[in-house]
């Protein structure tokens, strides 16, 4: 298994170019279907792979999370997926996979690891509703293999969310209106359920109006909406964007690939763009900038992005709205 996410760090240099590597993993056979599916996670997220190790359990954890284990001398949650995402109840989930995003470090137990599979972020698909509804949005995109087989990319920032039982009102808490935030609209694109609510509830803290997509290639689309439109009314694109907020992963455009089209075009001229990610390696935020974003904030940090935008909102006009 260490051989598998051999030269990790050396996969960075994906980024920016809309391409990802995904390993691939079974949590066992979904009772609903009859099959073993797929799943995978970005390997950006995976900081290694190992055997289960002894976990301790823990008093009033939630229901998925089987307990902790020390890693190098730090405390690390450990959730059951196949358990959190309600397959495989009889599966023997013996293998652990260390994740790191959000400046959290947590295991998962997966029945076991396939491959690492490359790919284009054009490749992933926005799930279709019926996959949605019978997973509860826990995927946020899909692909289909050579030998045929749909793998799921769940969304690991919810399950963060979700066992690790953020308080939303204190997250909240403190952040204020901003003055004259109606004359703002904020474009944004995430692909997760968790994210999305986070960033509507931070802009509706601060009274900024929002418009948000699920990828980057919706984002991209609506955007070009509203510059069509801007130029045919002989106005600034500016007059109705204030400012996009864009995830990096995102199936069929990621952050990297958007914000290279909206720096490229002169129409979308002096709109910032911040990059709102659960990446926090150094080499991403290089990349960000890199491509053009004026700010790169760490998801699960409203005060940090209030603190952004009421900034980088401040220095533009004010949109004079849709």
């Amino acid at each position: 298994m260490s051989e598998l996410l051999k030269n990790i760090d050396a996969r960075t240099r994906l980024a920016g170019t809309n391409k990802l590597e995904i390993l691939l993993f079974t949590l066992g056979v979904d009772a609903r279907s009859g099959c073993r599916e797929t799943y995978g996670i970005n390997v950006f997220k995976v900081r290694e792979v190992m055997r289960r190790p002894t976990i301790t359990a823990a008093p009033d954890m939630p229901d998925a999370v089987q307990g902790m284990v020390s890693l190098r001398g730090a405390l690390v949650p450990v959730v059951d997926l196949g358990r959190y995402v309600g397959v495989g109840d009889d599966a023997a989930r013996e293998i652990m996979i260390v994740t790191e995003y959000n400046g959290h470090t947590q295991g998962f137990l997966v029945e076991g690891v396939d491959t690492i599979l490359r790919l284009d972020w054009s490749q992933m698909r926005v799930p279709p509703e019926m996959l949605t509804a019978r997973l509860g949005g826990l995927v946020t995109a899909v692909t289909s293999l050579a030998d045929g087989r749909l793998v799921m990319m769940l969304d690991v920032e919810r399950v963060l969310s979700e066992t690790s039982r953020y308080d939303d009102a204190f997250l909240f808490r403190d952040i204020l209106p901003l003055p004259g935030a109606d004359a703002h609209v904020v474009y944004f694109a995430d692909d997760s359920s968790v994210a999305r609510k986070q960033i509507s509830q931070t802009l509706d803290a601060m009274g900024v109006r929002h418009v948000g997509a699920v990828n980057g290639r919706q984002a991209w689309e609506e955007l070009s909406r509203v510059a069509a439109r801007a130029e045919t009314n002989g106005r600034k694109v500016a007059d109705f964007v204030s400012l996009v907020l864009t995830d990096v992963e995102m199936p069929e455009m990621d952050g990297f690939m958007l914000t290279r089209q909206i720096k490229a075009d002169r129409r979308f001229a002096g709109i910032p763009v911040i990059m709102h990610s659960s990446l926090s390696g150094s080499s991403n935020h290089q990349l960000g900038l890199s491509v053009g974003v004026d700010e790169y904030v760490s998801k699960f940090e409203p005060q940090r992005l209030s603190q952004v935008l009421t900034r980088l909102l401040g220095m533009t006009e004010p949109a004079s709205g849709r």
